[in-house]
């Protein structure tokens, strides 16, 4: 079968730094599920992992984890889905990706396909769908109120792959204020048309901007990117006993400001439960139901910016370019083989 993977971890400029490649297909086994690829799109995690996780041996790496499908075997334990079904899912961190034409995937950790929307406007949701979810509902409990604070989230980083799902979960899910941070013209309006109530610009200083709008302090901040160069900002304007939460990956990240107003600091990672098949590990195959239904009814729309091709290794370099200059505007999805 086609796939795309590499040989050799690095940077984007080499030849070989992605390659299309034809590997087996696999066999589903346990609780598995073998998935007809049908669309994909790419993460901060893809470029992350190719820069810095090298093969195993020969065995090329193969990256991807968003993915829409139909489910074409199963293994003999898997109870959850038949063949035929159309799904979507995530996929696991330590596990081969869905930059293949057939993808292995654990049924706990898929949901059933939405009616409303194309693959490849799906595939834009799975990663970033279950990331903010998690944060939000999981993790910052944004439905517990924060005493004395404004019902109000701040999401750095609004509008980013995770940074549009999360204001759309929001504004269907909750009555909170929605205060998204967005720097060009075009990024601003991206999030206001998503629904945030307010858009500050994050290379100018947070604190009095949020302070301008008259909301009062928020009791929720996302971080969802360069947190480090903010951290002290927040600590100006969150609220006491606020809840914080972020999900980048900063070499270093000092969070003593934040201890004289008591807040709580959460970090989230979709592939936690996957990851160590925890006793909730079905919950994400619940959440992407939940967000399925939410799409069907209109209540969220897929962030998916373009289409840019098929899944190969030309494509997934373009993809991968755009990821890493940081100016990607929702997400970039890749159809077919």
């Amino acid at each position: 079968m086609k796939a795309v993977g590499y040989k050799t971890a690095g940077a984007l400029d080499r030849p070989d730094s992605l390659i299309d490649l034809e590997i087996d297909k696999p066999t589903a086994t346990g609780r598995d599920l073998l998935v007809r690829i049908q669309a994909v799109s790419v993460n901060p995690v893809d470029y992350k992992i190719r820069q810095s996780r090298p093969p195993e041996g020969d065995t090329p790496v193969i990256l991807g984890w968003d993915a829409v499908g139909e489910v074409v075997a199963t293994g003999k334990d898997a109870t959850m889905f038949k063949s035929g079904d159309k799904v979507w899912y995530a996929g696991a961190i330590d596990r081969s990706g869905t930059n293949a034409e057939y993808h292995l995937v654990d049924e706990r950790i898929v949901g059933n396909r939405h009616r409303s929307v194309t693959a490849a406007d799906a595939a834009s949701l799975p990663l970033t769908a279950l990331t903010a979810y998690e944060m939000l509902f999981d993790r910052l409990r944004v439905g517990d109120a924060v005493p004395g604070a404004a019902n109000a989230v701040v999401i750095i980083g609004g509008s980013g792959g995770v940074g549009s799902i999360a204001i759309q979960l929001l504004r269907a899910k909750t009555d909170m204020t929605v205060i998204a941070t967005a720097s060009r013209p075009e990024t601003q309006g991206w999030v206001k048309d998503l629904g945030a109530h307010y858009v500050i610009n994050h290379t100018e200083p947070l604190a009095p901007q949020i302070e301008a709008l008259g909301t009062g302090q928020p009791g929720y901040v996302f971080s969802t990117t360069h947190t480090h160069e903010y951290i002290e900002q927040i600590a100006e304007f969150i609220a006491p006993q606020g809840r914080f939460g972020l999900i980048d990956d900063p070499e270093t990240l000092n969070i003593m400001p934040l201890k004289t107003k008591a807040i709580s600091t959460h970090w989230e990672l979709m592939f936690t439960r996957s990851l160590f098949e925890t006793a909730d590990i079905t919950r994400q195959h619940d959440i992407l139901n939940e967000v399925a239904d939410l799409l069907d009814a209109g209540k969220i729309k897929s962030t998916a910016t373009e289409v840019l091709g098929k899944i190969d290794a030309a494509t997934l370099k373009r993809a991968h370019a755009t990821l890493e200059s940081n100016k990607a505007k929702g997400k970039l999805v890749l159809e077919g083989f």
